[in-house]
């Protein structure tokens, strides 16, 4: 925990009152130093007006905690909530979770809000209603070069020009609103269910052309809470299709995405050897051959191989 119960409590009753001023003196002076992920599978949303619930951020699993500003909190709230943001990022010391922080579009407040956060140094700033590459710059333009910049895929013209988003190294994440989306294409949002042909293509769309611009895709996060069952039916889902992360909104929802999202001991232990017997008979100059226990090893085998166990560090 980041903070003792009794300063939860003040700052609880701060929240509930909305006073401004008394807020200031929480703010610390800590800066976290930069989480790295290689590969992330959970990214869990929680709302910054709550703090209770982002002083467990730290004994969380989530590989990426979201502080969030934009929806879930109401329009009244969002001062308050962009000042516990800051009071959170200043005084955790370390956490194994990005943390990342999702602004209000750069028209509706957000891109005050990056000019104000840039001091307190989150990994990354997620900016949602993205659309063409020139809100790209404009975003990268008010990020702190040493901050990495996160995007919200919502919009249609979005999603029309994936491949124009990526116009900087900084750029690393897409995260994928289906219903933003699905509402701004006039699609019914009772379209989404698992094996729709339409959501195939959205889901399948969005994954290959992240993947060959080198940006992180993190998949839809699942509104239904409590309905655990579907929740991890999707997850296998997009699993099978070839997703490696998706939101959450439930610490019970992190946990799935961890474990289904994770290598099984058995796909580890055959990588590492197909691996080792590899990088073994190449040093004799063979690099296709026949295995007793896994059947034809050549390159291909090979990089998959080592893909698994770079997913695992």
């Amino acid at each position: 925990m980041v903070f003792e119960e009794k300063i939860v409590d003040e700052l609880e009753k701060i929240v509930k009152k909305r006073d401004l001023d008394s807020i200031e003196k929480y703010i610390g002076k800590n800066r976290k130093k930069k989480t790295k992920k290689l590969y992330i599978k959970s990214a869990l949303m929680v709302s910054a007006h709550k703090i209770r619930h982002m002083n467990k951020i730290d004994n969380l699993n989530a590989d990426i905690a979201i502080i969030n500003l934009e929806d879930g909190v109401s329009k009244e709230l969002k001062p308050i909530a962009l000042k516990m943001a800051a009071i959170f990022l200043s005084n955790i010391k370390e956490s194994n979770s990005m943390l990342v922080i999702r602004v209000n579009p750069l028209d509706e407040g957000g891109a005050q809000e990056i000019e104000y956060l840039n001091r307190f140094k989150p990994d990354a700033i997620r900016v949602p209603k993205i659309r063409d590459k020139k809100d790209v710059k404009r975003a990268l333009k008010i990020v702190d070069e040493d901050i990495d910049l996160h995007l919200s895929i919502e919009t249609k013209e979005a999603f029309l020009n994936l491949k124009e988003l990526k116009i900087d190294k900084r750029v690393k994440a897409f995260y994928l609103g289906i219903l933003d989306l699905l509402s701004d294409l006039e699609i019914f949002q009772e379209a989404l269910k698992i094996s729709n042909p339409t959501i195939d293509y959205i889901l399948s769309r969005f994954l290959i052309i992240s993947k060959t611009i080198n940006v992180y895709p993190i998949s839809f996060v699942y509104q239904d809470y409590k309905n655990l069952e579907e929740f991890e039916e999707w997850c296998k889902y997009e699993k099978d299709m070839g997703f490696g992360a998706k939101g959450c909104i439930s610490p019970a929802q992190v946990e799935i995405v961890n474990r289904v999202f994770s290598p099984s001991i058995e796909t580890i232990n055959k990588a590492k050897y197909i691996k080792e017997k590899f990088e073994k008979m190449l040093k004799l100059g063979i690099s296709g051959f026949e295995d007793e226990k896994y059947g034809f090893i050549d390159e291909p085998i090979y990089k998959d191989a080592l893909n698994i166990l770079k997913s695992i560090e």
